[in-house]
């Protein structure tokens, strides 16, 4: 961590940054980094490419964060003015949206914390854990690692739980290690209370996102027993219906998971800021490599049991590949 103590020492203005579409894991540790590095006595601010779910309000220092899509000329004097720059649960450029070029064109170092495969080099200093459940996981263990995490707050605490407990369902996958209990200890003794972080995060949502929930559960779902999957899709017409926003269908694609003999849930929804662009998110129970199927059909990638990618093409275009997809993986590993 020589490298990255190095950078901190000559830098004075940082930018954090995150994947666009933020879910619980980039809201926690984008927060969690601002409050370690003003902390250390940087001038940090840190930005999201776009809007987050309501939910993760409830992360501390949440209401600071700057959005690009809304914010631009403030965001490109921000980064411009940059002289360390932070990408926080991403491992592509790509990835960072409407930041990616303003990240690509600047000339100050830039640091990656990550817990995906395969990360991109386009980064000084890369600590990049992916046998970690999560980037907050890799940021509360550099912390650790680096004698940061002896004065580690309360509000710190937080970010970093929720980022954990989102990118694991509540710990209901991913999360077999012992360590990860261990960490999760450390912040308990912070003082955090999990069980109010849960209802916060899990149980709280706007009426239209329980609408939708319902909706594509009952109208949406297509349920390929022969295959032991699902398919749920959503287009903008249908975000526009129930007033939901991006961020709002976090954790719909695990839904299907609970229903007995499904391996593999799949979920197609339409960007709601690139026409013609369908994203996809993967889960799946078990040794199904949804990573692999990811990478092969959807340009993507991920872990085993949670990966995402997306096409450009209609819905019933990405409806078709979806079907071939998975009905090539759930002849593949069907003993398995």
């Amino acid at each position: 961590m020589q490298d990255l103590r190095q950078l901190l020492d000559t830098s004075r203005k940082v930018v954090l940054t995150c994947h666009v579409n933020p879910d619980g894991d980039a809201i926690g540790s984008l927060c969690a980094a601002l409050l370690l590095l003003r902390r250390l006595g940087k001038e940090a601010v840190a930005i999201v490419p776009n809007a987050f779910p309501d939910n993760l309000r409830r992360v501390p220092s949440s209401g600071e964060l700057i959005v690009a899509n809304t914010n631009r000329s403030k965001v490109t004097t921000l980064i411009a003015e940059a002289d360390l720059i932070f990408c926080l649960d991403y491992n592509a450029l790509g990835r960072a949206g409407a930041l990616s070029e303003m990240i690509k064109e600047s000339k100050a170092p830039k640091v990656m914390i990550d817990h995906h495969l395969l990360p991109e080099q386009f980064c000084q200093v890369v600590v990049s854990r992916p046998e970690l459940s999560s980037t907050c996981e890799v940021l509360l263990r550099l912390e650790m690692e680096t004698g940061w995490a002896e004065q580690l707050t309360r509000e710190e605490a937080e970010c970093l739980y929720i980022g954990m407990m989102t990118d694991t369902g509540a710990f209901t996958y991913a999360s077999s290690r012992p360590e990860i209990y261990e960490s999760v200890l450390w912040l308990l003794r912070r003082g955090i209370d999990k069980d109010e972080l849960y209802q916060a995060i899990f149980q709280t949502c706007t009426e239209g996102k329980l609408r939708l929930t319902g909706y594509l559960l009952y109208v949406k779902m297509e349920v390929m027993k022969d295959c032991s999957a699902a398919l749920i899709t959503l287009t903008n017409e249908e975000y526009r219906r129930f007033s939901v926003k991006n961020g709002d269908t976090e954790g719909l694609v695990n839904l299907p998971l609970q229903i007995g003999g499904i391996r593999l849930s799949v979920f197609l929804r339409q960007d709601t800021e690139v026409w013609g662009k369908i994203r996809v998110s993967t889960r799946s129970l078990g040794d199904f490599p949804c990573n692999k199927m990811a990478e092969e059909f959807f340009n993507g990638g991920g872990h085993k049991n949670a990966a995402g990618g997306s096409l450009m093409s209609s819905m019933d275009e990405a409806v078709e590949v979806a079907r071939l997809a998975i009905r090539k993986y759930a002849t593949l590993y069907k003993d398995k």
